[in-house]
């Protein structure tokens, strides 16, 4: 093939030297100014530019056959490479990804900043809400051993409710969430001057104050020693709203000990009112440890009580 193309290009050149020695002999077409010599030179330069394209056009068929080129041009260019997935992390990479995971800070508590240490290891995981007539939230699993306890003949652990606030079950009270969706937000009771004997109620915020008490205890729980403080011990009282004197008002206590206001003391930081006895009621029903100093019951009540309204709170002992 490569022979014959080389024949074509040979016969054309032989041709058009034929050509013009034709028109350089023509004595007509000697001239430059002639119309015939214009019109042979344009008709020439046409068949050679031609015989030139068709021969370019044949000698790259030629190398297209013969394996020089890979590809044609296209008029399109190609779609770019899909992208190479990132290369897999390596062993020492992955532990360190993971120990950066680990390690990152604990998420606050919403009603106040609990210190890392003060966390216990189950605060992490979900705690369902028991909102039912007999329900409270649910104890937490204790290792130690738990003492046995008799009720007396006609004793039950049921009662009826004494405050909207309250279970069935004695000394047992709604989570804070759980009384926040009934829309209970103020918990009252009543209290009587020491001075002038009168005897009214006092509401408290249930959010507010509880989240006084739980600031109190998270900041302070690692100092007392399982011990109640003295603030605890002797409770400042409120105001007496009649008579204007500080440190008056004292809480009404039901001599029924099921009908003792638990929470509205807890909320008015006024536990250390209760005796001994009636520290022991508590700690009897809700299945704590109960022998011991004044002090000792009292900081289990305080604890005993803010687990019920926040089992996710700083409150284990």
């Amino acid at each position: 093939m490569n022979f014959n193309l080389k024949k074509r290009k040979k016969n054309n050149s032989h041709s058009r030297s034929t050509d013009l020695r034709r028109m350089n002999s023509s004595p007509d077409l000697r001239k430059n100014n002639s119309p015939d010599h214009y019109n042979l030179k344009t008709k020439l330069q046409q068949e050679r530019d031609k015989d030139d394209n068709g021969l370019q056009l044949a000698l790259s068929l030629n190398s297209f056959l013969n394996g020089e080129y890979s590809s044609l041009p296209v008029d399109q260019p190609l779609p770019p490479p899909p992208p190479s997935p990132p290369p897999p992390l390596s062993p020492l990479a992955q532990s360190i990804s993971l120990q950066a995971l680990l390690s990152s800070p604990p998420t606050p508590h919403r009603l106040y900043a609990v210190p890392a240490a003060l966390v216990p290891e189950s605060s992490g995981s979900s705690t369902s809400i028991m909102c039912g007539p007999e329900g409270g939230p649910p104890r937490p699993i204790r290792a130690r051993r738990k003492q046995s306890r008799v009720l007396r003949e006609g004793k039950s652990d049921t009662v009826n409710a004494p405050f909207p606030w309250a279970t069935t079950r004695r000394t047992t009270f709604y989570s804070l969430e759980c009384l926040l969706s009934k829309q209970i937000d103020t918990v009252t009771g009543s209290v009587q001057c020491k001075r002038c004997e009168r005897q009214y109620e006092i509401g408290y915020n249930l959010e507010k104050k509880f989240d006084e008490v739980g600031h109190y205890i998270a900041e302070n729980k690692s100092s007392m020693h399982d011990r109640a403080p003295s603030n605890w011990m002797n409770p400042v009282l409120p105001k007496c709203k009649f008579c204007g004197q500080e440190n008056s008002a004292k809480p009404i206590i039901s001599q029924k000990k099921k009908a003792i206001n638990w929470l509205f003391l807890l909320l008015g930081q006024m536990l250390g009112c209760y005796t001994l006895e009636q520290l022991k009621y508590f700690c009897k029903h809700t299945k704590n440890h109960r022998t011991g100093a004044k002090d000792r019951v009292l900081y289990l009540t305080y604890l005993g009580l803010c687990k019920q309204l926040d089992p996710s709170g700083p409150f284990d002992r």
